[in-house]
């Protein structure tokens, strides 16, 4: 298993990148599967539906299923927010795993840069920055810079620059 992230400032397309390299990269014949962290708390189930209930009643972990897919949901309660490590260990084995967010943790990372955004490069300041997908030059880049809107070129740097989970400093302070 391999991962690699998207990482850049709100508003620069780092989700709309991947709903388009996705599919390419499925394409090719790889499972991917992504990782999102949320700045803020989410819900994934709704009020009056039994594993809100169950959740709201105070139970640490729900897993609703069906015949169609299942998911887990576990409440932190009092506990720290897990880092990027401890859930990637959580994930189910497949060839690719790209990460939204995480931008200040240590592992290999395509900065998504949006010249209209007006907010600065992460890169250089970032060493794990291996790539700049950007809609403008940017010759005072130390990295590859690719044309945000050539997602077959964006994928090949997406497996060129994944690293195996097992490599990434992030795997090091895993629970």
């Amino acid at each position: 298993m391999r991962v690699i992230g998207l990482a850049g400032w709100s508003g620069s397309g780092k989700t709309t990148l991947i709903s388009k390299v996705l599919p390419c990269l499925i394409g090719r014949g790889l499972r991917v599967s992504t990782l999102k962290h949320a700045h803020h708390g989410f819900d994934l189930d709704k009020p009056g539906k039994d594993s809100f209930v169950h959740r709201a009643a105070g139970a640490t972990e729900v897993i609703i299923s069906s015949a169609k897919r299942w998911a887990i949901l576990h409440e932190l309660r009092e506990e720290e927010e897990w880092d990027l490590g401890a859930l990637l260990a959580k994930m189910s084995a497949v060839d690719l795993v790209l990460v939204e967010g995480f931008k200040r943790d240590a592992f290999p990372k395509i900065e998504i840069h949006r010249a209209e955004n007006g907010k600065p490069l992460l890169h250089p300041e970032d060493p794990h920055i291996v790539a700049i997908a950007a809609d403008t030059a940017l010759p005072q880049a130390r990295v590859p810079v690719i044309d945000l809107n050539d997602i077959d070129v964006i994928a090949d740097a997406l497996q060129r620059y994944a690293m195996p989970l097992a490599e990434t400093p992030v795997m090091r302070s895993a629970r």
